[in-house]
């Protein structure tokens, strides 16, 4: 029945969702709301452990794809060429907003360890373009700036995986629940995996270039076979007991690498796919993880969250944009849009597994955040583009020198299939 009701709602959101483009409803919001409806915690329509599981497998094969497409953008030099913001945000902004996380979760919330904390500030560091689609979509939005956004979005999650798996592992060593020790998990995880990822990507891309200057495969077979480097990275690495998300994070930036983005086209599907799953994992994320939470959420994991999406993200933000000579509403602008999604729930359902003794209350905080961000970043992002958009326009107007209006060209980066796609305003 489960797998009906996922079936239906993709249907019925596809008939309606260009006509939402322009509306505060986004599709991970919509998405979130069903799967609450038709959650155990509601309507009951998805229950079980097998429709559990089906979401479970449907959150990580979300991520996989992502991380290896998004991971391709690595292999182009153009932004890092033509801007500097996405790597200030990157290298500046993501630790600190780990950091500062991790302190607030210390003085929040319940006494934990110290690695339990640091696992609630890890896990909300990447940010997820997908629920705020119109910011770095829209036209009025100087380049400059949705560029850096997506592109900020499309690289912290990778980024954020070393140190989450090492965090994880210190946090189950301290408690005593680990089956592994932090050097194994190093050498195995990361190491082994890394390595696995590499020899996919990059042999992987050597044969399907190879194949294309002989004429030996089409364009849509050449998409099939980039998934199929997708999973076999992923299932090799997790086969030895390493990270399949590691594994396909490197196999993308192999990829890129090799390719030099002659074979932008072969990830087309990979990225199509990926976005699809990555939206109607919403519904699965309402049902199955958010809605049974919700009759035992504290006072102090909302205003964790309220924190987390905003000093949290606006202070480590602005540190790593001073001397960019940016005006403050961009500063407010960029702040505000890090939305928080498919990344740190799937580094919630990692941490449930572990048993740690605050697991709940790090699940607890990581969804509720996530569920706000997705309400309050969903609603705001077309009227906040527009806004943003209507500065900018007077403000260049009146300086042609402007910072933000620095030509960056239009620079690969991710596409996603949300209630924006294919929008621009």
């Amino acid at each position: 029945m489960g797998l009906i009701v996922v079936a239906l709602a993709i249907v019925g959101y596809a008939v309606v969702s260009k006509r939402l483009s322009t509306t505060p409803f986004s599709g991970p919001l919509l998405f979130m709301v069903v799967g609450v409806v038709i959650g155990p915690s509601a309507l009951a329509l998805i229950h079980g452990a097998f429709d559990t599981q089906v979401i479970e497998w449907l959150l990580e094969g979300a991520l996989a794809l992502v991380l290896f497409t998004d991971a391709l953008g690595i292999s182009s030099g153009d932004w890092r060429a033509k801007s500097r913001v996405p790597l200030r945000l990157l290298v500046i902004g993501m630790p600190l907003t780990i950091v500062l996380g991790w302190l607030a979760a210390r003085a929040l919330l319940p006494p934990m360890d110290i690695w339990e904390a640091a696992l609630i500030g890890i896990c909300l560091a990447p940010t997820d373009a997908a629920l705020g689609q119109a910011v770095v979509t829209s036209r009025k939005v100087p380049e400059l700036i949705r560029q850096s956004l997506n592109i900020e979005s499309g690289l912290n999650d990778g980024l954020a995986l070393p140190f989450f798996v090492l965090a994880l592992a210190a946090a189950a060593e301290a408690e005593h629940v680990g089956t592994e020790g932090v050097a194994e998990v190093f050498l195995r995880s990361l190491v082994l995996a890394a390595l696995i990822g590499a020899v996919v990507g990059w042999a992987g891309a050597l044969m399907l270039s190879l194949a294309r200057e002989r004429g030996w495969v089409g364009r849509e077979w050449s998409q099939i076979g980039t998934l199929g480097l997708v999973f076999l990275a992923f299932t090799a690495a997790d086969h030895v007991g390493g990270s399949g998300f590691i594994a396909t994070w490197v196999a993308g930036v192999a990829f890129g690498r090799a390719t030099h983005g002659r074979l932008a086209d072969a990830a087309m599907l990979s990225e199509d796919l990926g976005g699809l799953l990555a939206t109607v994992s919403f519904l699965g994320f309402g049902a199955v993880l958010l809605g049974p939470i919700l009759g035992h959420v504290t006072w102090q994991i909302v205003v964790y969250a309220i924190l987390s999406l905003t000093v949290i993200r606006l202070v480590p933000v602005a540190i790593s944009l001073i001397g960019s000579g940016f005006a403050r509403p961009t500063y407010l602008f960029v702040g505000w849009f890090g939305p928080r999604g498919l990344a740190s729930i799937v580094f919630g359902l990692f941490v449930a597994e572990e048993a740690l003794p605050n697991g709940s209350i790090i699940l607890d905080t990581v969804f509720v955040t996530v569920a706000l961000s997705v309400i309050l970043h969903g609603v705001s992002a077309v009227w906040g583009a527009a806004r943003y958009g209507r500065w900018y326009e007077g403000a260049i107007s009146s300086d042609p020198e402007l910072p933000e209006a620095r030509d960056v060209g239009e620079l690969r980066v991710r596409r996603r299939i949300t209630a924006h796609a294919g929008h621009r305003t």
